[in-house]
């Protein structure tokens, strides 16, 4: 059996379906069925789902409780990770973009700008390449709003639609890089459950059509 750690919310939904069509019987992930359970085996019991936060898939799979995740690459390249990354699976698809309100942008220049985010590391190395000199405040909540309240001069975040920033009077300003759902793998677990790994990883490849 494998133990595979699944981020909740963004990509769960997609997540799940990904792994039904990979052949895992995931019915008891359904909203009417589950409860406020955590821990679940799919039917034919080769597969524990773990539903955790995103940053605590990378813990559960670093530390070898879980023997792979399905995460976000936005989470792994905020928070970095001692997992192996092995396929990138094509759902949750999104970007990391710098944004801020429309019309106002001046570029980078020489001055030295107050930038939000969620995501601290990801936006300090993308400036930190440009030569830029910033000030990243971490934001929990709505990132939009340090903008609109004059505390940043603009934002690094996740965009999908671009609704939310339209809807309050913001836009793109660049594309960072795009952002997906990855499989990864404890490293322990991967030399010694090889059979059970090489199968899941075969079976995902082949509902992805890789």
């Amino acid at each position: 059996m494998i133990r595979l750690a699944l981020t909740k919310g963004r990509i769960e939904s997609e997540a799940i379906a990904l792994l039904e069509r990979a052949g895992y019987d995931c019915s008891d992930l359904a909203e009417e069925r589950r409860g406020r359970r955590l821990i679940f085996r799919t039917g034919g019991e080769e597969l524990e789902i773990v539903l955790a936060k995103a940053g605590d898939v990378l813990t559960y799979v670093g530390h070898g409780v879980c023997d792979a995740g399905i995460v976000g690459s936005d989470t792994i390249a905020e928070q970095g990770s001692d997992a192996c990354v092995l396929l990138d699976l094509g759902i949750g698809r999104c970007r990391f973009a710098l944004a801020g309100k429309a019309g106002q942008w001046r570029g980078i220049g020489h001055r030295r700008l107050t930038v939000a985010s969620k995501y601290p590391n990801v936006t300090r190395r993308w400036f930190a390449r440009r030569g830029a000199d910033v000030e990243v405040v971490k934001i929990e909540g709505s990132v939009e709003l340090a903008p609109l309240l004059g505390l940043a001069d603009a934002i690094v975040d996740i965009v999908e639609t671009g609704t939310t920033l339209r809807e309050n009077g913001l836009e793109v300003y660049e594309v960072i890089s795009d952002v997906s759902a990855r499989l990864i793998f404890n490293m322990a677990s991967i030399k010694l459950k090889k059979a059970e790994t090489d199968e899941l990883v075969r079976r995902v490849q082949v509902a992805i059509g890789s």
